[in-house]
This record gives structure tokens, C-alpha cells and sequence, in this order.
């Protein structure tokens, strides 16, 4: 009877590519392969979920001072905004610099250098006479920054100041075409910047007034009214 449950047991691992292996055996190789899935797992979804990179040193003074200035004069939130964009632009760079290094002819750096510039040209990042590679590695946060929706905004006049504007896309009275878009951060294309304007739904834009301005004016009529009933 031990000699047959032997064999079965064995029989069935082979079947299942586990030959010889005990139930302990194959649990904890189980286990451990398990772990190790996990923490590949982990190493590729951080890395790919990445998407701004904290500065090496976080008390450089003439860098503070930059990032104060361009959160004041673009309205930004906080300094991660800054850092997105410098992720982003570092990572352009580094796919401009790469293919810079091949020959001119190279097919892989005509099509992925083609594709990277048109897309930069699309978003109004880079101008159409500067379209090369040399000049994507000239290329600044300020740049990046400019084609953002809350920045558009304000130099559309639809917005009293920077920060207006982005009180103004968060509470959903700015459209792009027939989409609503609540994010600051938006990036504006140079085909779709002519058609940003108040959302049809939103005072500014004709809609229906807010509820203090309602408030306001049924207390107007209110008092009107009072004052024909007295003559």
C-alpha cells in the first residue's frame, strides 16, 4: 500500500513536470517563485508609474529660487508640477541625445526622430523652422510650461490673472471644442488652442447665472415689487 501511494504521488508530480518532489518541497518552491514574481513586480510597476523625480539636492539655492519663480509667474500648485515636467523633458532629451548618436541615414533614427519632433512641433513646444534634433536639446521647462491649459487661459483674456484661470478650469467654466476640461495641467494643442472658450453651461459662457447672482436679482424684483404695491 506505501509502496503504490509512493509511486502514485510520484507518477502524478511527473505528470505535472514536479517529478520526485515531496508536498513541502513543492509548496515552498511555490512560495519562492511566488516572492520573486512580486518583487519583479513591484521593481517594474514603480518604475513604469514613475512620473516626476525628486532633485539630488533639496536645498540648492539658485534652484529654489527658480522653481519659486515659476510657480508664481505660471500659477502652479506645487513644486511637483516643476518636477513632472522635468522628468518628461529629461526623458526627451535622453531619446534626443540617443538617436543623435546614429548616422543621419540610420532608419531607426529617421522614424523615431520624425515621430518625436512632429509630436513636440504638434503641441507647440517646438517651432516648425527649429525642427531638428539639436534644437529638442535646447528645449526648457518654460517651454512646456506655456502650453498649459491654466497659462492659455489667462493669455486668452478669459481669466483675470494666472490664478484666476485655474479657479476657472477647476470649476468647470472652460471647454476645449465640446470637452469640458477641469485639468490646469492640460496640454493644449496648437490645433485645438483656437477652440478654447467658457463652457456653454457656465455663467461666463451664457448659461444659467450662478446662485448668488439668482439670489440677487429675485431679491431685486422683490424689492420692485414692494415698491410699486406702496405707490
Amino acid at each position: 500500500m506505501i509502496t503504490g501511494s509512493i509511486a502514485s504521488r510520484s507518477a502524478g508530480n511527473q505528470h505535472f513536470g514536479f517529478a520526485f518532489w515531496s508536498s513541502q518541497e513543492l509548496y515552498s518552491k511555490k512560495l519562492f517563485a511566488l516572492l520573486i514574481c512580486v518583487v519583479l513586480f513591484r521593481e517594474v510597476d514603480c518604475e513604469s508609474s514613475k512620473t516626476y523625480k525628486v532633485p539630488r539636492r533639496p536645498f540648492e539655492a539658485a534652484r529654489l529660487d527658480q522653481e519659486m519663480k515659476l510657480i508664481g509667474e505660471y500659477g502652479l500648485r506645487n513644486k511637483r508640477e516643476i518636477w513632472r515636467i522635468g522628468y518628461t523633458l529629461s526623458n526627451i532629451r535622453r531619446a534626443a541625445r540617443e538617436l543623435l548618436t546614429l548616422d543621419e541615414k540610420d532608419p531607426r533614427r529617421l522614424f523615431e526622430g520624425n515621430a518625436l519632433i512632429r509630436r513636440l512641433v504638434r503641441i507647440g513646444v517646438l517651432d516648425e523652422d527649429k525642427m531638428k534634433l539639436d534644437y529638442v536639446l535646447a528645449l526648457k521647462i518654460e517651454d512646456f510650461l506655456e502650453r498649459r491649459l491654466q497659462t492659455q487661459v489667462f493669455k486668452l483674456g478669459l481669466a483675470k490673472s494666472i490664478h484666476h484661470a485655474r479657479v476657472l478650469i477647476r470649476q468647470r467654466h472652460i471647454r476645449v471644442g465640446k470637452q469640458v476640461v477641469d485639468i490646469p495641467s492640460f496640454v493644449v494643442r496648437l490645433d485645438s488652442q483656437k477652440h478654447i472658450d467658457f463652457s456653454l453651461t457656465s455663467p461666463y459662457g451664457g448659461g444659467r447665472a450662478g446662485r448668488v447672482k439668482r439670489k440677487r436679482a429675485a431679491s431685486a424684483a422683490g424689492g420692485a415689487e414692494e415698491e410699486e404695491d406702496d405707490e
